[in-house]
C-alpha cells in the first residue's frame, strides 16, 4: 500500500515531469497551471499547493534536470590537455541547454536571476562546478601547465565567464554552438595575449 507522503511525492514528480514537456513544447510564457494540471490530471489546486506559482514550477522543473547534467560535469575532465579537460566539463552543460534550445534563454535567465530559496539553490551548484575548475587548474598549476603564481580561483571564475559568454551568444543566436567558442576562449587565456618576445 502507498502511503500518503509516496502518493504526494508521486503526484508532484508527475506535475514536474508534465511541467517539463510543457515547458519545451510550448514555452514558459504560453504555459499555464491549468493545462499543466489538466495534462497531469491534476486539479489546479494541487499544482498550486506543490508550486507557488509558474515561474517556481520552472525552477523546480529546472533544477532537478540541472543537477542531473552537473552531477556529470563534476566527474569530467580527467584526461587531454588543460583545455580539453574544461571543455570536457562544460559539454554536459552545454548539452543540457541544447536539448531544449526553444527554451534555453528562459532556462538561461531562470538560473541566474532567481529568488530565494531558488537563487541560492542555483547558486549551490554553480559554487559545485567552480570547485571542479579549480580542481583542475590546481592539477595544471602541479604539472606545469599553468603558472605557478597563478591564482586557481580567479582562473576558476575567468573560465566560468567564458562558459557564460559562449552560452549567451549561443542562445541570442550569434554563435552555431557554445562549445567550439567556448574552447577558443581558454585556449587563448591559457595561451596568454601579450607579446612574449
Amino acid at each position: 500500500m502507498v502511503s500518503r507522503k509516496e502518493q504526494k511525492e508521486e503526484t508532484k514528480k508527475r506535475i514536474l515531469d508534465v511541467a517539463r514537456a510543457h515547458f519545451e513544447r510550448h514555452g514558459f510564457e504560453a504555459a499555464s497551471f491549468r493545462a499543466i494540471a489538466e495534462e497531469a490530471t491534476v486539479a489546479v489546486g494541487t499544482v498550486a499547493l506543490h508550486f507557488e506559482d509558474k515561474r517556481s514550477l520552472l525552477h523546480a522543473a529546472l533544477y532537478d534536470d540541472l543537477e542531473r547534467a552537473i552531477a556529470l560535469c563534476l566527474t569530467r575532465g580527467r584526461r587531454g590537455s588543460l583545455v580539453t579537460r574544461l571543455a570536457d566539463i562544460f559539454e554536459p552543460a552545454y548539452a543540457y541547454y541544447a536539448r531544449r534550445p526553444e527554451l534555453s534563454r528562459t532556462l538561461l535567465e531562470s538560473s541566474l536571476f532567481a529568488a530565494s530559496p531558488w537563487k541560492e539553490r542555483f547558486a549551490g551548484q554553480a559554487m559545485r562546478v567552480h570547485v571542479r575548475i579549480v580542481e583542475v587548474a590546481e592539477t595544471a598549476r602541479d604539472r606545469g601547465e599553468i603558472a605557478k603564481d597563478a591564482d586557481v580561483t580567479v582562473f576558476g571564475a575567468a573560465v566560468f565567464s567564458f562558459y557564460y559568454m559562449a552560452l549567451i551568444g549561443w542562445v541570442q543566436g550569434q554563435v552555431a554552438a557554445p562549445l567550439p567558442l567556448f574552447r577558443s576562449m581558454v585556449e587563448q587565456h591559457v595561451r596568454g595575449v601579450t607579446d612574449a618576445g
